[in-house]
């Protein structure tokens, strides 16, 4: 494998690729292994701390549709840097394992940043307005928490995407340019579409 640089390269990852196999736990629900060992596409997608009102956004398009993300063949994983007892209040609701990084060790990983642009960049404001107008009304109702004020690692994350295949190699990525630069369900499942099966 030569070649082929591997995830403990702390690099940016591109197509071809690998993924070392690791078991991971989540917040809620028992280990899972990346990449999924029963011949599924793993979707491992870095998001940013936990109730952040941009990530939440994003998630909810993503449980909306998750019928169709898992008949295309995709297992779901989102990582976090916040702690578990902070990312687990927020695990109700979504079908799919939320993973709490608080060190960043897998963002290093995988060469997932902090930048400025993640909320200075002008293509991300629309996006953040949306998300605090629906994070205020989904607190007003009392149906979710306010993020911490304390975030160890800030709250300038960028996100990131990977579609991962069964042997570990990195059929897709994307590393986001700001907060809301991410794929949407049907950029994943066009990408799911078109990946070789075993």
């Amino acid at each position: 494998m030569s070649e082929s640089r591997t995830a403990r390269a702390h690099g940016i990852l591109r197509p071809g690729d690998r993924v070392t196999a690791r078991e991971l736990s989540p917040v809620s629900g028992p280990a899972l292994t990346v990449p999924a060992p029963d011949g599924r596409l793993t979707h491992l997608q870095f998001r940013r701390f936990a109730g952040c009102p941009v990530c939440n956004l994003h998630l909810r398009s993503v449980t909306v549709r998750h019928p169709e993300i898992e008949a295309a063949g995709v297992r779901e994983v989102a990582v976090f840097h916040s702690p578990a007892g902070e990312l687990r209040q927020y695990a109700d609701g979504l079908p799919f394992a939320l993973i709490a990084d608080p060190d960043k060790h897998l963002y290093a990983e995988f060469g997932v940043e902090s930048a400025p642009r993640a909320l200075l960049d002008p293509r991300a404001w629309l996006h953040v307005l949306r998300a605090i107008l629906r994070s205020t009304a989904m607190l007003v109702r009392g149906r979710e928490g306010l993020p911490s004020r304390r975030q160890p690692h800030g709250r300038l994350g960028l996100p990131a995407d990977f579609l991962i295949a069964p042997d570990g190699t990195v059929l897709a990525a994307k590393y986001g340019e700001h907060a809301y630069d991410q794929w949407t369900v049907d950029e994943l499942l066009d990408l799911a579409s078109r990946a070789p099966r075993p």
